[in-house]
């Protein structure tokens, strides 16, 4: 079922009236009704993996109680490693699998061997990197002593298949999330109208800016030998639009559904293209991931402390094992590595915390230092995600050689009137993302110096470009991972 989908514009109002006007008295019931409206929308993409979803629900439910019930330090480290293993092992098996077995292929037949190990032929759970680090995080919190197990299972059911962070995030934590959840809620209409808005901001940049993005860049990089290092720049470009769009697009959709009903989730993006370089960047994509990451691996491996070698060591295994995360191909291994070469200078001269504010916060423009900045950070990005959008890693490279080997600045007019329309709507977007950069997403405040009648009519022309532009229906990115 996705977010923008009749489906879901069916279903969303139905829990809704339940929620808040069923069984929005009894505090147990509404959670069980959550709970129930989250496996079915879970159930909807392919219900079989639901019984994987409430295996591992139970798995790290029970081994959470276990570790808290015990004073013997043995056996908590056994129920820990037991969930940790599992949990570790249907990703492995899933996501993983075939990969390792086709690299462990190629390594032996580049030796002269000949082997033909058996792959799997099998759908991947969607979002089970998503839950698989919710319980995860659950486990080592009460492991390490962070938080008590949580005693309800209901409650806890809901933490980890919460529906709008169920299949693409952000990757919640149980110290934020459960208290919400054990809490009696109450409508909140201001609350409530602010999540409408991000609602309708995450659906512009799904569908009018990503879908439409993605049409372009897939045309491009699917033919890619066919075109001027210009047009594969542009091809570049369309995907780096597409991707944010698509996935912050999810995110503000999912915090705009959750706060519709009285739970605040972790914001998951603060405007990452106008990051003024790669470690600021990295604070504002994928911020759950990120900062995941960093309490739960990079933390433990020493973080930034110890020698060169050990700062270098943490910092690309963090983001090797962050490209590794978002899928079984070397191109993201790739982009994770390039990822952590891009952060290396920054983190050896100390200047990774540099940039903590917004961008010329409290001024309309940037400074020219700002501007050039940001550019260079943008162009590094742009290139980076030339592998992540790359069938394999050869793919990427004759891309990327033949993107400067045959670069001219000229574009010619035919081209210019075939993309004219997603190069207005991302100039619009953009313009209004520089604006509201500030606040939570970018039109949580836009146009409130307004009259009222002006910013409705601002509200309606978004709400008529989306529905001009809902017809392809493309699934979100990130259900792939």
């Amino acid at each position: 079922m996705l977010f923008n989908s009749l489906d879901f514009a069916l279903f969303f109002p139905v829990v809704f009236v339940l929620y808040w006007f069923v069984t929005n008295k009894d505090l147990k019931l509404q959670n069980a009704m959550l709970l129930v409206v989250s496996y079915f929308f879970y159930a909807c993409w392919n219900w079989h993996f639901l019984f994987l979803l409430m295996f591992s629900t139970l798995l790290d439910y029970y081994t959470g109680l276990k570790m808290q019930d015990t004073n013997d330090r043995g056996t908590k480290r056994f129920w820990f490693w037991l969930s940790i293993s599992v949990n570790l092992g249907f990703l492995g098996v899933f996501k993983y699998y075939n990969f390792f077995i086709e690299s462990f292929t190629q390594a032996v037949e580049g030796l002269g061997f000949s082997i033909h190990p058996e792959t799997i032929n099998v759908l991947l759970p969607v979002g089970i990197s998503f839950y698989t680090f919710h319980g995860l995080s659950y486990v080592i919190d009460i492991y390490k002593d962070r938080i008590k197990a949580e005693r309800n299972f209901v409650e806890y059911a809901v933490f980890v298949s919460f529906f709008p962070l169920l299949v693409a995030g952000p990757i919640e934590r149980a110290t934020h999330l459960l208290p919400q959840i054990k809490k009696h809620r109450n409508f909140d209409y201001t609350k409530a109208m602010d999540g409408l808005r991000q609602i309708l901001w995450g659906l512009f940049k799904k569908v009018v800016i990503a879908d439409n993005c993605a049409t372009f860049a897939n045309e491009i990089f699917n033919h890619s030998s066919d075109y001027s290092g210009s047009m594969l720049f542009i091809g570049a470009l369309f995907f780096t639009f597409q991707i944010y769009g698509d996935f912050s697009g999810y995110s503000d959709i999912a915090l705009g559904t959750a706060r519709l009903l009285g739970i605040e989730l972790l914001r998951n993006f603060a405007f990452p293209y106008f990051s003024r370089d790669i470690a600021e960047f990295w604070r504002r994509w994928h911020i759950s991931l990120s900062s995941w990451f960093k309490d739960y691996l990079y933390i433990p491996l020493g973080g930034s402390k110890g020698g060169i070698v050990t700062k270098v060591r943490n910092t690309f295994i963090i983001f090797i094992v962050s490209g590794f995360w978002h899928g079984a191909n070397w191109t993201f291994i790739i982009w994770g590595a390039l990822n952590a070469i891009y952060f290396l200078p920054l983190l050896l001269t100390n200047k990774n915390r540099s940039n903590l504010e917004t961008v010329a916060q409290g001024n309309l423009f940037p400074s020219v230092k700002e501007l050039i900045q940001m550019l260079i950070t943008f162009l590094l990005t742009v290139l980076a995600w030339i592998f992540f959008r790359a069938n394999n890693v050869g793919h990427a490279i004759n891309y990327i050689l033949d993107l400067f080997s045959n670069f001219s600045s000229y574009l010619d007019l035919a081209v210019y009137f075939k993309y004219r329309t997603i190069f207005l709507f991302i100039a619009f977007f953009m313009v209004i993302e520089w604006l509201g950069r500030e606040q939570q997403f970018a039109i949580a405040k836009f146009g409130f110096g307004w009259k009222k009648p002006l910013r409705w009519i601002f509200y309606l022309i978004l709400a008529i470009t989306i529905l001009l532009y809902s017809g392809k229906g493309e699934e979100f990115i990130y259900f792939q991972f």
